[in-house]
């Protein structure tokens, strides 16, 4: 029998901590959140690798060590809603509500969102609701949100999602892939928002932000 509660440990201290993961709320939470319910049964004994792992319909539960970064960029205040696009089976949309007020979770995939309440669920987490939409349009009907987090790569950031940041609010998110991914920080002043680098990162694509292609006569 695999101890899971030991992989658990071994991830936060070998893959979690030593990428400048800091916040002792992100560490608890990922010492704590059982991931194993978030992947598929037979991948059980893999939750706690440094990699993404697929979940079914072309989709993946982006690495720890991602969603622990970006989870930190964000700096999620107790009092903060948070609106997690691309949740997928929900794991980051877990880690998140351990530290917020209230999080959305927002899948385009009806059984993904399926699995992510289930999920979430058996986590005994009550504070975070899945809702299934288009991600590219992000979740308008409960905006604004302090902090959103898009869980996967995306081309182009679209306005209506930059939109729907409170002011002062925090939005990260995976801009380009393989070595020219990006993580980057942007921020809402007023109706004004800003953004920044913030570390080199892979994250796989999201399909609902690919760009549309050029017309050609």
């Amino acid at each position: 029998m695999v101890d899971l509660a030991a992989l658990r440990t071994k991830m936060v201290d070998g893959q979690v901590r030593p990428n400048d993961v800091t916040d002792h709320r992100i560490i608890a939470a990922m010492l704590e959140i059982p991931r194993e319910v978030f992947v598929r049964p037979a991948d059980r004994e893999l939750a706690y690798i440094d990699r993404n792992l697929p979940i079914g319909e072309g989709r993946v539960l982006l690495q720890p060590m991602l969603v622990a970064k970006a989870i930190q960029a964000a700096d999620i205040l107790a009092s903060d809603k948070v609106l997690v696009i691309g949740a997928a089976t929900g794991y980051a949309a877990a880690v998140a509500a351990r530290l917020a007020a209230r999080v959305v979770a927002l899948e385009a995939d009806a059984v993904i969102a399926g699995a992510a309440r289930a999920a979430l669920s058996a986590a005994a987490v009550y504070n975070a609701e899945v809702v299934v939409g288009d991600l590219a349009k992000g979740w308008a009907a409960a905006a604004p949100y302090e902090v959103i987090l898009v869980a996967g790569a995306v081309e182009e950031l679209p306005d209506a999602i930059k939109a729907q940041l409170a002011d002062g609010g925090r939005l990260v998110a995976f801009e380009g892939t393989g070595l020219s991914g990006r993580a980057k920080l942007y921020t809402r002043s007023g109706a004004d928002v800003s953004a920044r680098t913030l570390f080199n990162a892979s994250a796989p694509a999201l399909a609902a932000f690919d760009r549309a292609p050029a017309f050609v006569f």
